[in-house]
C-alpha cells in the first residue's frame, strides 16, 4: 500500500510546539531562528540563493520551496530553472577565498507521489542560474544585499553542448562563454534571453 505524500504547509512562525496538548513557550519561529540564521552556510545560502532568483524572475513565494522538485523554479513564463549557488566566503576559517565551481551533473529525477527514480540521468530544468555571493571582504559579508552578489545564467542546451566537463564549471568558463556577471536587477532579463536563445537555436 502506498502512504500518499504529506503536502507541505506554509508556516506562520507563530504556532508552538506542544506536550500533552498543552502549548510550550517556544515557536517554529525560533526553530527557524535557530536552525537558519547563518545564511553564509553552504546548506541555508543554497536556499536563500532560489529565493532570491525567485524574487528576481517574480515567481510566487507564497507556497513552500519543494525540497524535492525536479528542478528548482518555474517562471509565470514556464521557463524551468535550477540554481546552483557558491560563495568566496565561508562561515568557517579559511586561508584564502574558495575556488568557484558549480556542479551541472546530469541527474535522476526523484517523483514523491510516487517515490520512485526516473530510469535515465537527465538536466530537467530550461535555464541554469549560477548565483554567486562574490564579496570578498569577509568581516562585512551580508547575503541580505543583493549588491554583493554576482549572476551568471546559461541554458542548458548550452550546458549539455559543452565539450569539457559535463560534471561542474567554472566561474572563468561561465566568463569565457559570456554567462554574466548579471546583477539582480538584470537577471529577469538574462533568464528569458538564455531561454528564448536556446529555444531559437534548438
Amino acid at each position: 500500500m502506498l502512504l500518499k505524500r504529506l503536502p507541505p504547509k506554509k508556516r506562520t512562525g507563530s504556532e508552538p510546539f506542544s506536550i500533552r496538548g498543552r502549548a510550550t513557550d517556544f515557536t517554529v519561529f525560533d526553530f527557524w531562528q535557530w536552525s537558519t540564521s547563518d545564511l553564509v552556510s553552504n546548506a541555508t545560502r543554497g536556499c536563500l540563493a532560489e529565493f532570491i532568483v525567485a524574487k528576481a524572475l517574480k515567481i510566487p513565494t507564497n507556497s513552500v520551496r519543494d525540497e524535492w522538485a525536479a528542478y528548482d523554479l518555474e517562471t509565470p513564463e514556464g521557463i524551468k530553472v535550477e540554481v546552483k549557488s557558491a560563495a568566496y566566503m565561508q562561515s568557517w576559517a579559511q586561508n584564502k577565498p574558495s575556488s568557484i565551481s558549480f556542479s551541472v551533473r546530469r541527474a535522476r529525477a526523484w517523483d514523491p507521489e510516487t517515490n520512485r527514480l526516473s530510469t535515465e540521468c537527465s538536466r530537467l530544468a530550461d535555464v541554469y542560474v549560477f548565483a554567486l555571493l562574490a564579496h570578498l571582504d569577509k568581516p562585512s559579508i551580508d547575503p541580505l544585499n543583493l549588491d554583493q552578489w554576482a549572476f551568471y545564467v546559461l541554458s542548458t542546451r548550452a550546458i549539455n553542448e559543452r565539450t569539457r566537463s559535463q560534471h561542474s564549471i567554472t566561474i572563468g568558463s561561465l566568463q569565457r562563454l559570456n554567462a554574466g556577471p548579471f546583477s539582480y536587477d538584470e537577471l529577469e532579463k538574462a533568464v528569458v534571453t538564455a531561454w528564448k536563445a536556446s529555444n531559437r537555436s534548438a
